[in-house]
């Protein structure tokens, strides 16, 4: 008698469907642009800088504990901790869609029904035992565990946690990002430092032979041998370059400050070798092919998790076309008096459905939500192509500079050695009467402003091999 209800049943399944399946709309095709240039120089060496830890890239201890401290303390750093914690308990809300949500429930209520209803009418002609009839009004209490759980045929609700996972893993590739960025700009603003130090010791000296200059051109003056206009002109050079030195104090000040900040504490003195930061040698730089930044650099790692979970996303927006079974079960006991609750089998209560719930009306704003996924789709297909392109150029453009910059630190190294040995030559001309003020003037201030460029080249070329160990995909290992 039940095979034609269990037929019946089936066929309905069916039409229902056939009716929900009928114009989903198929996943698009999509396939990222991986192509990378075989070299950067025509170089095939796979050998890179970037296997190796930060710890032993730098070789100055006091940089080293600074980056040791703004790795504990650097409020940018702890944000995007919290991100990956995040993250992580979004793992723990996809986990739970896929197993039953059970709750206990616990109740009392009151009910108070017309005599001359079917309902009263009916209470009132039962008795509970012999000559105690239904109360009225009638209590209800009940306690009871109630379960639902939905059956994920079309992997609606494991994509989702497939695409929570990936997400996670993403914020911990963009927390990596986060340490190589933070690490590279501490010790750019720590050579920065030392460049603005020697830099302030050199105006100093200069500051010293200028005086010495321009009491040489006081005695001559008052010999007649100049006039007043060659003592303004050394006495000028000189303020100007006493004011120099207060613009150096002020940017020691400020850098100092930036580093702090990365530190994550408030103002104080960034303990720092003040020493000849011209003698500092750059280390060597081996940048590998182009192909190693895929797994080198966690920007890039980054961007290909987020094109990996937004695919998962358009999946899950497939399968809301489809219709989702649920199974809801309930058991427990039911009295309109306490001590009743206690009397079996009178107070069981129990309860076991099935429903299959397909989508018909509000298709439009299903296929809205599928468009939505598929346009982050490839918005994610974008940003990991143009991240792959943006990490390659860095590269390439980085190692140009470093080049560009061991040539231009040779010749102007030249300069500064020439012009510090004319120094003493225009000084000796000068008081032999066979050069005017005017040219030891210039010479001074062309010395002066040579090595000044030489220290900021210097410096310039410690930053440029930091940023191409960041940019390989250094720095986070």
């Amino acid at each position: 008698m039940y095979k034609p209800s269990i037929r019946g049943g089936i066929g309905l399944l069916g039409i229902c469907l056939a009716i929900a399946s009928c114009r989903v709309p198929a996943m698009m095709p999509l396939t990222e642009n991986k192509q990378l240039p075989a070299s950067y120089n025509d170089n095939l060496d796979t050998t890179n800088v970037s296997t190796i830890q930060w710890r032993d890239f730098f070789t100055d201890k006091l940089l080293i504990n600074l980056v040791d401290t703004a790795l504990k303390n650097n409020q940018e750093l702890l944000l995007t901790l919290q991100e990956v914690e995040i993250a992580k308990s979004d793992i723990r809300f996809a986990q739970g869609a896929l197993l039953p949500k059970v709750g206990v429930r616990a109740g009392i209520g009151v009910e108070k029904v017309g005599r001359y209803t079917s309902q009263g009418a009916g209470d009132a002609s039962t008795e509970i035992t012999p000559g105690k009839e239904v109360p009225d009004p009638l209590m209800d209490y009940t306690i009871s565990v109630n379960a639902n759980w939905e059956a994920d045929i079309w992997k609606k609700l494991r994509n989702a946690k497939k695409a929570a996972i990936t997400r996670y893993l993403s914020t911990i590739e963009g927390k990596n990002f986060v340490l190589s960025n933070l690490i590279a700009e501490v010790a750019n603003a720590y050579y920065e430092l030392l460049a603005l130090d020697n830099q302030l010791a050199i105006v100093k000296q200069t500051i010293e032979l200028q005086k010495n200059a321009l009491a040489i051109v006081t005695v001559q003056k008052e010999a007649t041998r100049v006039t007043e206009l060659a003592v303004q002109k050394f006495e000028a050079e000189v303020l100007k370059s006493q004011s120099l030195e207060f613009d150096i104090l002020q940017n020691i000040k400020e850098t100092e400050s930036k580093i702090n900040f990365l530190l994550g504490r408030y103002p104080q003195t960034i303990n720092r070798d003040k020493g000849n930061l011209l003698s500092t040698l750059p280390p060597v730089v081996s940048a590998g092919i182009p192909s190693q930044l895929l797994a080198n650099r966690p920007d890039i790692k980054k961007a290909e998790l987020e094109l990996t979970a937004a695919k998962l996303d358009v999946k899950v927006a497939r399968a809301e076309f489809y219709p989702s079974f649920g199974i809801s079960a309930g058991v427990g006991l039911q009295a309109f008096k306490p001590s009743y609750l206690v009397k079996f089998p009178e107070s069981l209560l129990y309860s076991l459905a099935g429903d299959l719930a397909g989508p018909l009306i509000n298709r439009n704003a299903i296929r809205a939500e599928f468009n939505k996924a598929n346009a982050r789709q490839l918005q994610a297909m974008y940003n990991y192509e143009r991240t792959i392109l943006n990490a390659c150029l860095e590269v390439s453009n980085e190692l140009s500079n470093i080049s560009n910059l061991e040539k231009s630190y040779n010749l102007k190294s030249k300069q500064v050695d020439a012009l510090t040995r004319s120094i003493g030559i225009s000084n000796d001309l000068f008081k032999s009467a066979r050069a005017d003020y005017l040219e030891v003037l210039m010479t001074q201030r062309d010395a002066l402003e040579s090595q000044l460029e030489l220290i900021a080249t210097k410096k310039q070329q410690l930053n440029a091999v930091i940023n191409i160990y960041r940019e390989l995909g250094g720095g986070w290992k």
